[in-house]
């Protein structure tokens, strides 16, 4: 016998700060936004967003057999800030530890196989962020929050310092009540500090955000995007001014995601110097390795000309 309470209990037992339970059904309305946001290019030139569009939008097209969604969030605050780096070049702190998808899918599977002990014969699905599913659609539905003017999953005890995952399964569970409130109100704070003007009230034009531009974007900058507010590698802004975030964080004790020396210690000078060994061995099991030395060496020369 597995019950919703009985899954809640082991999810905690595993590290997860926060788990809800969501019935699968279509997004319709989701879809449509999502459609639409496609369509007006603000998803910049992830081709992979728009590739898998159709299973992004409705959750049957991703697993046909889907009955149920298990959405589960880990707090990765550890409490330090951009201040607390020795260098005056900016690192998103969800990078400071390590890769967060090897971290959550460890977790995801351990309680997919405890599932599965419990009830035999089951089918389930383990996705983070890379699957092609609107996890914050699916967090909200299943309780846990909802989406901010920043575009970010809010708790209201977590603040948006969430790493989410999800299991799909295809039977049925007790499902939570969603989320419905919009605890935002009429706080704008994100939206006004965001330097490159990417934030409207819960959309983000990918093209103009810092964090698309030092990871996702491929290629030099053009002339309009070589300011990066001081920042190497992703943006922290609409998430340190959120007031939900300075008011309800707290510190994860996920020693996983405590931050590496080197990007605590390292210098202004030792970022200018980095090449392939070191860049190998600081960010091994990282998921900054996305951006590539070469996109890394790109915004690290971005901001120190900038400096000038």
């Amino acid at each position: 016998m597995i019950t919703s309470d009985i899954i809640k209990e082991k999810a905690i037992e595993l590290g997860f700060h926060k788990v809800g339970i969501a019935k699968a059904a279509k997004t319709k309305q989701e879809q449509e936004r999502l459609n639409q946001w496609l369509d007006q290019k603000k998803h910049a030139d992830m081709e992979w967003i728009e590739n898998r569009k159709s299973e992004r939008g409705n959750i049957f097209n991703y697993f046909s057999e889907a009955k149920t969604v298990i959405s589960l969030g880990m707090n990765y605050y550890v409490g330090k800030g951009q201040s607390d780096l020795t260098s005056d070049f900016k690192f998103s702190n969800y990078a400071w530890g390590d890769d967060y998808h090897l971290v959550i899918k460890s977790k995801l599977f351990s309680l997919l196989e405890f599932i599965k002990n419990k009830k035999p014969n089951v089918k389930g699905l383990v996705c983070v962020d890379t699957a092609p599913i609107m996890e914050k659609v699916w967090a909200q539905r299943a309780g846990l929050g909802w989406q901010g003017k920043h575009t970010n999953l809010i708790s209201t005890d977590f603040g948006s310092w969430l790493f989410l995952g999800e299991i799909i399964i295809d039977f049925e569970l007790e499902p939570d009540d969603p989320f419905t409130k919009d605890l935002c109100g009429s706080c704008t704070a994100c939206i006004d500090a965001c330097p490159t003007h990417a934030l409207g009230e819960y959309e983000l034009d990918s093209g103009k955000c810092i964090s698309y531009l030092t990871i996702e974007h491929r290629g030099d900058f053009i002339e309009r995007h070589d300011d990066l507010d001081g920042w190497i590698y992703g943006c922290d802004i609409c998430q340190e001014v959120c007031p939900w975030n300075i008011s309800f964080s707290k510190i994860s004790e996920e020693k996983y995601f405590e931050p590496r020396a080197d990007i605590i210690n390292n210098t202004d000078q030792n970022w200018l110097e980095i090449n392939q060994e070191k860049f190998s061995t600081l960010f091994k099991k990282s998921a900054a390795k996305r951006t590539k030395l070469m996109g890394l060496k790109r915004n690290i020369k971005s901001v120190n000309e900038s400096k000038k």
